[in-house]
């Protein structure tokens, strides 16, 4: 994966009542209030509520270190805690003891302004930690009772989808690990098809070619994939999954132009699956396609990559399971909700993935974003999200649709060339 290191202005500005620091007037061990914990803008899940331990606010530990990527070990015999953070500039571990203020990081000493302790299963420490020793950027908000956590930029991978009106950000495909082109489709008669109206392989702009921009892609060290993309509205999937002499066929298109032009990866995107009420059976049908189509691909060193409609969706001829043990990647496609009129509800988007999550390893999802519906702050949500629970990276729907706030902000909640 491209990495470049990004150097993060770390500051901590939290006031109450003109107070530095997140104390309160309230007595100890007291929680505040409804206070909410916003990790990346999103709520947080605590096994307890944060408490205020002389004027310190103390958090579970566990719950913000591991959603932060943070591996934490306990040592019930030592009433130990270890926490390695392998991400980010450097690899960094802490080791505490329960009720010791003095702790080890990377076997320096230091000292916490409260001891770590247990209460109702869970270990406590001051909040203020994680800015300072894991690169998380902390804030509070008085009036709201709300504690926002911004955690530090992870490696992701990533993969950008190139199709309709994507060449004004050409220039953008080196930023990204892979890209997919939309450049071919299943046509109404269930044949891989490069013409038509929306996914088609281009004419040269000037002088420069389709051929071209492979090829750059390549020479960046971006991973160029062909996408072809189908739907089902009117029977062009049921179609071509259910005929096997039309099956072998589209297989055997899709591998001569992706070893013809130098593509490295194919990326299905088969939408609508399941939307004609024959839900079992086109599951089965598309898993046959995926186990013959991913039985070529690996033979020949190419990756395969699934674009799926989410479990919490609309569609539900889709074989997470199956699919995710023959392909390389799986996509969750979590939008278009609300037709994309706004930005992803973003409990709907945290359901869907804890519904892949039941059955595919983490490793090998990827979370679908699109840049139609999403505005800068958004985007980072979603992101954030693809951080907390560790998959695989996040895919963007589309170059061209990216505005330079939403790009610089994703630069600073992953690296990105």
């Amino acid at each position: 994966m491209k990495t470049r290191l990004w150097k993060l202005i770390l500051s901590l500005s939290i006031c109450t009542s003109g107070m530095v620091g997140l104390s309160a007037e309230v007595s100890a061990s007291t929680a505040p209030p409804a206070t909410t914990i916003l990790l990346d803008g999103y709520p947080l899940a605590f096994p307890t509520p944060p408490v205020i331990e002389k004027g310190t606010t103390m958090v579970p530990f566990r719950a913000i270190s591991e959603a932060m990527g943070i591996d934490v070990q306990w040592d019930k015999a030592t009433q130990s805690i270890t926490a390695i953070q392998k991400s980010g500039q450097e690899r960094k571990t802490v080791k505490m003891t329960l009720n010791n203020q003095q702790i080890s990081v990377n076997d320096h000493p230091y000292t916490l302004a409260v001891a770590p302790y247990q209460t109702k299963g869970s270990t406590l420490i001051p909040l203020r930690f994680f800015s300072e020793q894991f690169g998380a950027h902390v804030s509070w908000n008085e009036s709201t009772k709300t504690v926002s956590i911004t955690s530090p930029a992870r490696d992701l991978y990533s993969l950008a989808f190139y199709a309709i009106s994507s060449f004004a950000q050409k220039d953008l495909i080196s930023h990204f690990d892979s890209v997919a082109f939309g450049w071919s489709r299943i046509d109404k008669d269930g044949s891989l098809t490069l013409v038509g109206n929306d996914f088609y392989w281009p004419k040269a702009a000037g002088a420069t070619t389709p051929e071209m921009i492979i090829d750059e892609a390549k020479s960046s060290g971006t991973s160029p994939h062909l996408m072809v993309f189908a739907g089902d509205a009117n029977n062009e999937l049921t179609t071509l999954l259910s005929d096997s002499s039309l099956r072998d066929k589209a297989i055997a298109n899709i591998l001569t132009i992706v070893q013809e032009k130098g593509l490295e990866g194919i990326v299905l995107d088969f939408e609508g699956l399941g939307m004609n009420g024959q839900g079992a059976e086109i599951k089965q049908d598309y898993n046959e396609f995926v186990q013959l189509l991913s039985a070529q691909t690996k033979s020949l060193g190419v990756k395969l990559t699934l674009v799926l409609h989410p479990l919490n969706g609309a569609y539900q001829g889709y074989d997470y399971a199956t699919l995710g043990s023959l392909a390389d990647d799986l996509v969750i496609m979590a939008y278009a909700y609300e037709n994309e009129k706004g930005p992803e509800p973003m409990n709907q988007v945290d359901q869907a993935i804890k519904l892949a999550l039941a059955q595919v390893p983490k490793e090998k999802l990827i979370l679908g974003i699109s840049m139609g519906s999403e505005n800068e702050q958004s985007v980072n949500q979603k992101i954030g999200l693809a951080k907390r629970y560790s998959l695989k990276g996040f895919a963007l729907w589309r170059l061209g649709l990216i505005s330079q706030p939403a790009m610089a902000n994703m630069q600073e909640a992953v690296h990105l060339q």
